[in-house]
């Protein structure tokens, strides 16, 4: 059973994910590193529409964190366009938070005043369903990195 405090709205449960641009021909070295740390590959999955990137997924220990590396399959992938903006290197490209219902997380940021980057939760990777808040999150706070909201999916 869920904690009651955690099904209140916007019904963050905890990171899910920090997700690492590399850039394209890096991702096996980059997979490679997070394994000798102790890391395990849990996904892999190229995940196309708006997207188009490569992501392999690595869990930490046995908890419910995770590391998302993603290498843009194109020139038109964000991803790519992130790591021209960021110099030609790769890094941080996004935090991912866990929720229990996107649906009402999505409303509820949205009715608070969020800048919601989607116009919908849409289909993630591994089944899950996600949006993402924009770097300059509202009016008076822009917390200046990409924040996805995932909710689980039913292969997670």
């Amino acid at each position: 059973m869920m904690n009651a405090q955690l099904e209140q709205v916007p019904g963050f449960l905890f990171f899910d994910h920090v997700a690492i641009s590399v850039k394209p021909g890096e991702l096996e070295a980059h997979v490679n590193a997070y394994k000798t740390m102790g890391f395990r590959e849990m996904h892999r999955e190229d995940v196309l529409g708006t997207d188009q990137v490569r992501e392999v997924l690595l869990q930490i220990g046995n908890g419910p964190n995770l590391v998302q590396l993603i290498e843009p399959l194109n020139a038109e992938s964000p991803v790519a366009k992130q790591i021209e903006k960021n110099g030609g290197r790769g890094g941080l490209a996004h935090v991912a938070l866990r929720v229990a219902d996107i649906q009402k997380a999505f409303d509820y940021l949205k009715e608070n005043g969020f800048k919601l980057v989607d116009k919908a939760p849409r289909k993630g990777s591994r089944g899950t369903m996600v949006f993402f808040i924009h770097p300059k999150a509202t009016e008076a706070a822009a917390f200046g990195y990409l924040i996805e909201v995932v909710q689980e999916g039913d292969h997670a």
